[in-house]
């Protein structure tokens, strides 16, 4: 059998050393596979390393199935698939990452054992100790009665949905590039193919210990821009959920002719942040009242316009909707890893569940960053969050501000905003969708104005007008997007994509297509221009499924 237990040792190349990487219970295992170094330990995790400026760094970690506290080794097969072989109780199992199913699972008294494993054409033969004795357990390669006819992208429902963006494949149309969050705790970056009409998982992220609720992405790069080479991507994600929990990736994508998507992704683990680690670490907390570790982030949205020639900062913001009636902001320092709690408001005293970041930039050049958030009561707050912003250090201070009160409210709805929009009018002015549990859409228009010429001056809003259809669907109106300022298209649980146009006398329905989907979630839209200079309008819709459609010179004509 011939094999030792790992000591929970460090892993090290070096002058570099990561202490700590599987935390207490040790290493068990270093692989070294393609480009990268993977480590396995008894925390029932395996982390994807590369060496950087002659530097082990930590890509991301990946825990392949609950329960299996204990991974002992990676095996990297022929044919493309990723083994885990570890200890679940006291049964050693040998799991498929391919598959995401147990190949083998047997009985052997658990860990702290030696064994071997050998796996060839004809046979897969499994050795281990047990009570002193030397036990065979040997299987024969039988044929698969079952037959995979769809494998699924998730174990249950998917909750949220984003494009990340397009990559350029030669000799291939574009491939747009997604990623969906699910109620099993993981998040998944993928491809969808028109041409196949299949979707093709490049990257499982399974940081998340509950539901992954929503997502968002931010510094967008494609093609011919900055920070972006052969016609690849490079993306910020942002995602979160149950537990209090936010986790950051840098998500890279490039054409890749030799693999089945035809796109390689590689995904790099940023920053992550609890409420409760964060709670932990604050000074005199005795005086304060405790938060509510089973908070949920129910809405994220990056704010605009904070890393840029106008505002040359290394932070990035970001503003979350909370279930425990709060408003906060975070701020992310890629370059240290780090994502911290900025500020908060607790000014809806109920469950939050839409938030919304725009910019304002005045005719003088004088800059406002507004946030616009939505609650369960239906009512709709606008926040001015410049100063928090703009004192781009305080994240290093312990002592987080108070957003303050909001600027404006408008009472939107009579129940939940399950859905909200903000679009920029070519008059400098912003429509404000939002759809509501009751099957009602509202639209108000904005101005917003300075109280003074000064930069410090205050803010104002003004509601130009307010539009609202009752009855627009027959359930929970989950997606809305303002197309331009006559058109608005939403997506309800009644499975119908509704097509509006906006005008002074209200909303007027255009045309509506039925969709497959049940329980959708969330909608997500993009706009591609075609050779001949027409234009398509794309949507993509998640909930018991994952579903895209297209329309042709959707500017031009109907559904």
């Amino acid at each position: 059998v011939g094999r030792t237990r790992s000591a929970p040792w460090p892993v090290a190349m070096g002058d570099s050393l990561l202490f700590g990487l599987h935390e207490k219970a040790g290493v068990t295992s270093v692989t070294c596979h393609g480009d990268y170094i993977y480590s396995t330990g008894r925390d029932g995790v395996y982390r994807q390393l590369r060496v950087q400026e002659q530097k082990l760094e930590v890509l991301r970690k990946h825990r392949p199935c609950k329960g299996l506290q204990w991974i002992e080794e990676l095996r990297f097969t022929a044919d493309g698939d990723l083994l885990v072989l570890g200890f679940h109780a006291d049964n050693f199992v040998v799991w498929s990452s391919r598959m995401g199913e147990n190949l083998h699972c047997i009985p052997c008294g658990g860990g702290h054992r030696s064994w071997s494993y050998c796996s060839s054409p004809e046979a897969e033969i499994v050795a281990f100790i047990k009570c002193g004795d030397v036990l065979l357990y040997q299987s024969g390669v039988e044929p698969r009665e079952q037959q995979v006819l769809l494998p699924s992208l998730h174990g249950r429902e998917i909750t949220c949905v984003r494009r990340l963006g397009a990559v350029e494949v030669p000799g291939r149309a574009a491939i747009n590039v997604f990623v969906t969050g699910s109620e099993d705790t993981t998040a998944c970056v993928l491809v969808l193919s028109e041409c196949s009409q299949a979707a093709v998982p490049l990257a499982r992220l399974s940081d998340h210990v509950s539901s992954v609720r929503v997502l968002v992405a931010a510094s967008l790069v494609g093609p011919g821009e900055e920070g972006c080479d052969n016609a690849g991507l490079s993306t910020l994600l942002f995602s979160a959920g149950g537990r209090a929990q936010i986790e950051c990736y840098r998500v890279l994508c490039a054409a890749d002719p030799a693999s089945e998507s035809a796109v390689g992704c590689q995904v790099i683990h940023v920053a992550s942040h609890r409420l409760d680690e964060h709670w932990e670490r604050k000074k005199n907390r005795h005086k304060l009242v405790k938060m509510d570790p089973e908070t949920r982030y129910m809405s994220l949205s990056v704010i605009p316009g904070t890393n840029t020639k106008q505002m040359p900062t290394p932070w990035m913001f970001l503003a979350a909707a909370c279930s425990d009636g709060s408003v906060r902001v975070f701020g992310l320092l890629e370059a240290a890893r780090k994502l911290v709690l900025v500020a908060e408001s607790f000014h809806h005293q109920r469950c939050v569940l839409k938030v919304e970041a725009f910019l304002h930039t005045q005719a003088g050049g004088e800059r406002r960053h507004l946030l616009c958030s939505a609650a369960t009561d239906g009512g709709i707050a606008f926040w001015d969050i410049t100063s928090p912003i703009a004192d781009h250090h305080s994240p290093t201070n312990p002592v987080y501000p108070v957003l303050g009160a909001p600027l404006l409210t408008v009472m939107a709805h009579s129940c939940g905003v399950n859905s909200l929009h903000i679009y920029e009018t070519p008059e400098g002015w912003y429509l404000v969708a939002s759809g509501s549990d009751d099957g009602s859409i509202h639209v108000c228009l904005l101005e917003v104005t300075l109280e003074g010429d000064n930069p410090t001056a205050g803010t104002c809003l003004h509601v130009l007008e307010r539009v609202a259809q009752p009855c627009a669907h027959a359930a929970h109106v989950t997606g809305i997007r303002v197309l331009r300022p006559d058109l608005l298209l939403s997506a309800s649980v009644d499975q119908r994509l509704t097509l509006w146009q906006h005008g002074p006398g209200g909303l007027e329905e255009l045309s509506t297509t039925f969709f497959h989907v049940p329980d959708l979630a969330e909608m997500d839209c993009w706009e591609e221009v075609e050779a001949g200079g027409g234009r398509r309008l794309y949507c993509v819709l998640c909930g018991q499924g994952l579903e895209m459609l297209r329309k042709h010179n959707w500017c031009l004509a109907l559904w």
